[in-house]
């Protein structure tokens, strides 16, 4: 049989692994094949090599499956880092993104992350970076949208 290939090996490799860590599922079948390999006798550094991580990921997969079972392979809750906005500072920042930023004595027309940036350090006291702002929109359910220039009749 004719060995098989995928095109554009490197880009879709890294693909793969980005949809594996997309939900807490494939994320847990993935260290059941971790925990699989080193059953059938692979190293630990070999099945991490196969699968794409760390050779100490794979080893805290099966210390975990020897101590708790297929329950120690499921994803425990991940609490990151708390947030530094209230619920009601998102709701104000919400409204406000419904207006426009002059209203606020911000000399612009249309909001940005330099923009909402400068709007929450001015009326909620929190310094926020631009990419953090710019995810905020997103997370408002809002867009950015850049003005067209208007081409000269």
């Amino acid at each position: 049989m004719k060995a098989l290939t995928i095109s554009d090996k490197e880009n879709m490799i890294m693909a793969l692994q980005d949809e594996i860590r997309r939900n807490d599922v494939s994320r847990y079948d993935h260290r059941l094949h971790g925990v699989l390999l080193i059953a059938h006798g692979m190293t630990c550094p070999e099945a991490a090599i196969l699968l794409g991580d760390s050779p100490r990921s794979v080893v805290n997969w099966v210390q975990r499956f020897e101590a708790h079972g297929l329950a120690g392979l499921s994803e425990g809750q991940r609490s990151g880092r708390p947030s530094r906005l209230s619920e009601r500072q998102l709701e104000k920042i919400g409204a406000a993104l419904r207006s426009t930023p002059s209203e606020f004595g911000i000399p612009t027309t249309m909001w940005d992350g330099p923009t909402l940036s400068e709007y929450i350090r001015r009326e909620h006291g929190v310094a926020l970076k631009v990419r953090q702002c710019q995810r905020l929109f997103r997370q408002l359910g809002f867009r950015l949208r850049k003005p067209r220039p208007q081409v000269a009749k």
